[in-house]
């Protein structure tokens, strides 16, 4: 099953050093780590995807043509549904919004019923918490995005790695001027 176009964290296991309490804290409160290979930005979800639409859904991803941006993870949150601790932006980069906007645009040509709802940039640290802490993110990870990715999820919630990258996108490279 394909979940959908993803920008790969190599770095986000970083989020964790900004807790206000240890990993293991947390843990202990219901929460459910992922496998570090597994921290991602989900752009789209997609669902499940037939082998026919596949080849529509690798055509929209070389079609699109956006250039790198960077990304300050400032902020620590929890959603009580779905039960999620998460780290994300305070502020969207119009990059970022613009390449989720073409991405679900595109995709609806696949046959692909797109969410609707505002998108709001995150990375799920723990799942199944009992309660959660919101707040600011002490230090701030700077990530540069170079890549999105197409995701394949795995057999179980518990295997790690739970997710399989099948496909590459490399973005433009940033402007030195824009990256700072």
């Amino acid at each position: 099953m394909i979940n959908g176009f993803s920008s790969d964290f190599g770095r986000i296991e970083r989020c964790g050093t900004g807790w206000h309490g240890s990993a293991a804290s947390l843990v202990k409160r219901g929460g459910r780590q992922h496998h570090p290979d597994d921290l991602h930005m989900t752009l789209v979800f997609l669902g499940k995807v037939t082998e026919q639409q596949l080849p529509c859904v690798k055509s929209v991803a070389d079609s699109v043509d956006v250039e790198g941006f960077s990304l300050a993870l400032n902020r620590m949150g929890y959603w009580s549904r779905p039960r999620i601790l998460w780290c994300g932006p305070e502020t969207v980069p119009d990059a970022l919004s613009d390449l989720v906007a073409e991405l679900k645009q595109r995709l609806q040509t696949c046959g692909f019923e797109v969410e609707r709802r505002t998108y709001k940039p995150h990375v799920t640290l723990l799942r199944k918490m009992r309660g959660g802490e919101s707040g600011l993110l002490e230090p701030i990870i700077e990530w540069e995005a170079r890549e999105f990715v197409l995701a394949v999820s795995g057999s179980g919630p518990d295997t790690p790695p739970r997710y399989r990258i099948i496909g590459r996108w490399p973005m433009e490279a940033m402007n030195p001027a824009d990256s700072g």
